[in-house]
């Protein structure tokens, strides 16, 4: 591995205090998500696995709004979801392979998500403008 590259994906001090204030908040306005849990043990996990961090604020930079949505008892990691009410702008009009954006001439998505999965009814050329993709994060 490159260690450029992993460099990149680690937060600073002021970034991951900044998520996880972001995070405590969102999770004590949301216990209805994740009533027996508590929060000082979800933070305590990310502390230990700092590598999922930066996935977390890409989560967050992007507008989805991760949450804790629950626990694994036999795996020990808590299960984090985007919970934005609507699909993150930043996910909207996403064609879901380079054949399918350069093969629409009208309404053309803004770009496409190489080597992700679209399964759907529609064939791959096909998106949403106004739906988008959620991501979910086991920590």
């Amino acid at each position: 591995m490159n260690p450029g590259n992993s460099d990149r994906k680690k937060l600073s001090l002021e970034q991951r205090d900044l998520l996880l204030t972001a995070l405590k908040d969102r999770f004590e306005k949301n216990m209805n998500r994740h009533e027996d849990l508590e929060w000082t043990d979800v933070k305590a996990k990310l502390e230990t696995h700092t590598e999922k961090l930066w996935s977390l604020n890409e989560m967050e930079r992007s507008g989805g709004e991760p949450d804790v949505v629950g626990y694994d008892q036999k795996t020990g990691e808590y299960i984090f979801y985007d919970c934005s009410a609507e699909s993150p702008k930043g996910r909207r009009s996403l064609c879901y392979d380079r054949e399918g954006l350069e093969s629409r001439n009208e309404n053309k998505p803004k770009n496409n998500m190489t080597d992700h999965v679209f399964v759907y009814h529609n064939s791959a050329p096909s998106y949403y403008a106004a739906r988008g993709f959620r991501g979910w994060l086991r920590v």
